[in-house]
């Protein structure tokens, strides 16, 4: 007897279901991911309205010529990577110990209550935040500066010193992040081996002894993956967090100015679509370049905790 070949429209229709709901993720990146890289064009245009994106005409490399030329192309790549691999380990690290302190706290409500606690900066808005910081380091009513004057102190201007914003988005961006990573390592370490802990228990191994030698080793995987997926990201900076926290103050773009925040005023302020659109194609080059750098350096380490 012959059996019945199975096609691909059988597939679909056997697995109609699955493919439904997974249809409105595929549809999100095609339009939002997809179909605008079509705009990839105008690095390599000298756009005019008139005859549109696929109009206008060629002018070759000099979109990118003029980006490298303006001396923002350094300034702007140094401090995109730089804040990103701050934030990367920065908030890894507090992350993972938080993770590991709510596991070992015994009680049950009280893990439940700082979870949420933690949580919660997660889901304020950038702009909220910005605000927040606003009435926090303003130089003349800000909480900073009255505190400072009610000690008999000299306020600081912070909005007009640039060296202070480092430090100030590393910390707004730790405690902004660590409700989320908090969760996903509490969850990873959840998931290992009770009957390990209870081993090491019995042979005598401290609270320190057991973090040591099996939380922390059953956390690599995680920490790997997580940290590879952060790397592909490590050339676009957070935009919302950025232009929210400083805005358009020039006075401190010299330590605060990432890509996407020149992306920005580059379209807003003097209109330069083509050079824009270069210093996008530009980051995206070079996200590209270091997840594959990452993994490979990965997969010559471990195979099997590479993402491809």
């Amino acid at each position: 007897m012959k059996l019945k070949q199975h096609g691909f429209w059988d597939d679909i229709k056997k697995y109609r279901t699955l493919l439904l709901m997974l249809t409105p993720a595929v549809l999100f990146f095609l339009l939002f991911a997809y179909v605008p890289m079509a705009g990839i064009v105008l690095a390599f245009k000298e756009y005019n309205y008139t005859d549109g994106i696929f109009g206008s005409p060629w002018n070759g490399l000099d979109n990118f010529k003029f980006f490298f030329g303006s001396g923002d192309a350094w300034r702007v790549t140094r401090n995109t990577a730089l804040y990103n691999i701050a934030f990367i380990v920065v908030n890894n690290v507090l992350q993972i110990f938080a993770g590991i302190l709510l596991f070992e706290v015994a009680g049950k409500w009280f893990r439940k209550i700082t979870q949420t606690i933690l949580f919660l900066p997660y889901f304020i808005s950038w702009v909220v935040v910005g605000a927040i910081a606003y009435n926090l380091f303003n130089f003349d009513v800000g909480t900073v500066n009255v505190l400072l004057k009610g000690l008999g102190m000299q306020p600081v201007d912070i909005y007009n010193t640039a060296a202070y914003w480092p430090v100030i988005l590393v910390v707004v961006s730790a405690w902004k992040a660590l409700g989320y990573g908090t969760i996903m390592y509490l969850a990873a370490i959840t998931s290992i081996d009770t009957e390990m802990y209870e081993a090491a228990e019995i042979d005598g191994a401290n609270i320190f002894q057991r973090i040591m030698k099996i939380t922390i080793p059953n956390l690599i995987p995680t920490v790997i993956i997580l940290v590879l997926l952060a790397i592909g990201n490590i050339f676009r900076g957070d935009f919302g967090m950025f232009y929210n926290m400083v805005g358009n103050n020039g006075l401190l773009f010299s330590s605060t100015d990432v890509i996407d925040t020149f992306v920005f005023r580059s379209l807003t302020t003097s209109n330069e679509i083509g050079m824009s659109a270069a210093a996008g194609f530009y980051q995206s080059l070079l996200g590209f370049v270091t997840i594959m750098l990452a993994n490979y350096a990965v997969r010559k380490y471990d195979k099997d905790r590479a993402l491809f």
